[in-house]
């Protein structure tokens, strides 16, 4: 089908109602997707009042769908499902609905396209392909998708106002906003499945404005309507935070990291919103250092809830070792799932101090979780003694370490197996980067809730936890676990400095390696230490095989490991050199 100009309610009315319809929907469940749209817009269809109804891009598949959109089932769902919205709509002929799928483009070759398309009154009466296919960091829609020939706007009108259509990327650039202006466009509709990272709203927002400036220097005022999914996707996470924007502000800003469905009336007469307009700095999403935390600390619960509870699952657990990693994991999950779905064990060995065993506690009885202590000591024993012929001739080393690590991950493999719990990994990306973890030890589990986060936001997000949401009786993390050196407490003595440079240059390092792609030299050249550099490249180089065994984690930053980078495991590239 191609893009369609098509007005099949030519009639003004004095005002309409946009509704945005921010939901949650799942990867491949095309008609649990329909039925999620349908509840959510029953209560406004009724009301039986002039309204355009605006969904996400690719809500009826879920998105990404990655490889599922190769499935040759998949058109036929989707066929099925734009035939029950039909029918829904069939029945409200004041209701327009505006939604993103994928649609045959050539079914000779097999191509499909990302598209919004427009239903009314049982017909579709518009449709807009995707012409900006993003394919960067966890972005693959050329893989799957063809664009649009050309960067032309799907227009319609209704309610005496003409509306433009376009999808997500097609905003970032200039073209498809202006062919809808130049159709007469005065409310473009932009559908989105845009993923979060840290500071991401003010960007959105920001675009938008630029594209609304760029429509009053060719004369015309522009409103933009932006909705965008919510809810956990594997690694990725959205935060909704649908808006619409005008000349003067924001008209309508939703919550984010939750569902909402939000109307907002527009008087047609007098060309306006009837809501109080805010200005675009009361809008942007980040103030200052607290705001900015308690947006990650969202991200990170939303991101755990859905991949816990979309995959099946009801309950986790994971070692809770007295350190600030599994402290922070244990509160991100309470709150993801609430302290009767979730367990912590404590499996303390010879090098485990007091303290370590005491705060674990302590926190445990704080959150009220289910809690218990299981030494890993017979079982370490056990293993030496099955392997002391192989180990007779050699001193004790990181392998006696590493098998006090796996040591933990059977105990709480095993425990999951028997209860039915996802094991939560506790690892964070300054670990991961240069692999400071142990392969079938600490690393094995369902999710790392902090595969993304650097050490040094850990600590950061302890303290704005603790500030923020202090329990009767102390704080939510213990601050003895913030404030002591960190250990992961494998041999006498050990901290993470013993082999580390301290995390605050460490994660300097690493995101100017990872996160901004800058050489050693470039890194080196801004105050840091040949040496120190040289070393940690090498390390986050040679520990990509240990990042590929590793569980998902949730994507906050820009770049994140996983989809998001992907480097060679073998490999002669040198980049420290």
């Amino acid at each position: 089908m191609s893009d369609l100009t098509v007005g099949a309610d030519q009639s003004s009315s004095n005002t309409f109602t946009i509704a945005l319809m921010q939901l949650n929907p799942l990867v491949g469940d095309i008609n649990g997707n329909v039925q999620r749209m349908l509840a959510a817009l029953g209560p406004i269809a009724v009301q039986n009042t002039p309204t355009i109804a605006v969904f996400s891009e690719l809500v009826l598949v879920g998105y990404p769908p990655e490889d599922l959109l190769l499935r040759p089932s998949l058109q036929g769902r989707i066929s099925v499902a734009i035939e029950q919205l039909l029918q829904f709509s069939n029945q409200f002929p004041k209701l327009y609905m505006v939604f993103g799928t994928p649609l045959p483009a050539d079914t000779a070759l097999g191509q499909i396209t990302n598209s919004a398309l427009v239903i009314h009154s049982g017909a579709i009466v518009c449709q807009h392909n995707k012409y900006e296919l993003p394919n960067y960091r966890v972005f693959d829609e050329k893989r799957y998708f063809t664009p649009s020939p050309t960067p032309t706007a799907g227009v319609f009108k209704a309610f005496g106002v003409q509306f433009g259509l376009s999808v997500c990327e097609d905003i970032w650039f200039s073209r498809v906003t202006r062919s809808a202006v130049e159709q007469g466009a005065t409310i473009l509709l932009n559908l989105n499945a845009s993923p979060f990272h840290q500071g991401k709203q003010a960007v959105r927002q920001a675009v938008i404005q630029s594209r609304i400036a760029e429509a009053k220097q060719l004369g015309a005022e522009l409103a933009v309507v932006y909705v965008n999914q919510v809810g956990g996707q594997d690694e990725l996470i959205f935060d909704g935070g649908s808006f619409v924007a005008c000349q003067d502000g924001f008209p309508q800003v939703l919550p984010r990291f939750e569902v909402a469905v939000t109307t907002i009336e527009y008087d047609v007469m007098n060309n306006k919103w009837l809501t109080p307009v805010s200005t675009l700095q009361d809008n942007l999403s980040v103030h200052n250092a607290d705001e900015a935390l308690d947006e990650v600390f969202q991200a990170l619960v939303l991101g755990t809830q859905d991949y816990v509870l979309k995959n099946g699952f009801q309950k986790v657990l994971l070692g809770l070792s007295g350190g600030i990693d599994s402290a922070l994991t244990l509160a991100i999950a309470v709150a993801a799932l609430g302290a009767d779905n979730v367990q912590a064990v404590m499996m303390p060995f010879t090098y485990t101090s007091p303290a370590s065993i005491a705060d674990a506690q302590e926190q445990a009885q704080r959150l009220s979780v289910h809690y218990s202590v299981r030494s890993i000591a017979a079982i370490f024993d056990a293993i030496l003694t099955t392997l002391a012929p192989d180990f007779k001739d050699s001193p004790a080393d990181i392998t006696e370490e590493n098998i006090q690590a796996r040591c933990r991950g059977v105990l709480l493999m095993a425990l999951s197996n028997k209860t039915g719990a996802m094991v939560l990994t506790t690892g964070n990306k300054s670990e991961m980067a240069v692999g400071y973890s142990t392969l079938y030890g600490d690393m094995a589990g369902g999710l790392d809730v902090l595969k993304d986060v650097p050490k040094t936001m850990v600590y950061n997000l302890a303290r704005y936890l603790n500030k923020a949401v202090h329990l009767m009786g102390g704080d939510v993390i213990p601050v003895r676990v913030i404030e002591r050196a960190p250990s992961a407490e494998l041999r006498p003595d050990q901290t993470d400095q013993d082999s580390l440079p301290d995390y605050a240059e460490l994660d300097d390092i690493l995101s100017a390696y990872i996160e901004h792609d800058q050489s050693a030299e470039q890194i080196i050249a801004a105050g840091f230490d040949q040496a120190v550099v040289y070393d940690v490249i090498g390390k986050v180089d040679r520990n990509e095989h240990k990042r590929r065994q590793a569980p998902p984690g949730l994507r906050i930053t820009q770049r994140a490991f996983g989809r998001d980078r992907r480097y060679p495991i073998t490999s002669g590239w040198q980049a420290g050199h």
